[in-house]
């Protein structure tokens, strides 16, 4: 389920906010960022919840290995991959999109294996994300001028 676009601060208890910066931010740092609701409902095969893509990033990391982030210093979670026509692409989630938040939990300073716990979690059915991509920042400085 594809939501409505909004602003999110992680660094101050992730508040919503009128006002967008750009992507890049400073670990431990505020940051303001256009957002994505997605709600990815998992795909049931036999004792398997299937959520569709895969992640890459972290903190324990190496950002240089991103092929999404712009100046090689991004430790943030990235969607690496996503199933043509399983939940995920259903949701509307994107190849490239950096994932803010897992179902209310910070995403921007955790590890990889963190990242990859929160949203296989087995008793959880849906997983609320709030993603963030670089359309999304530019639809909403376009519409600003």
């Amino acid at each position: 389920m594809k939501g409505p676009l909004s602003y999110l601060q992680p660094g101050r208890n992730t508040k919503v906010s009128d006002q967008s910066e750009t992507m890049s931010f400073i670990p431990g740092q505020p940051v303001t960022a256009v957002v994505q609701r997605i709600e990815i409902r998992k795909l049931r095969q036999g004792e398997h919840l299937i959520l569709g893509f895969s992640i890459g990033g972290g903190i324990d990391q190496d950002p240089g290995q991103n092929p999404f982030s712009e100046d090689k210093s991004d430790k943030g979670i990235y969607v690496t991959r996503v199933t043509p026509e399983g939940p995920a692409e259903v949701a509307g989630l994107m190849m490239g999109d950096k994932v803010m938040q897992v179902n209310g939990w910070d995403m921007t300073m955790v590890t990889h294996d963190q990242a990859r716990k929160r949203l296989t979690k087995k008793n959880e059915d849906v997983v609320r994300l709030l993603v963030t991509r670089k359309s999304l920042e530019q639809a909403v400085k376009h519409s600003m001028m």
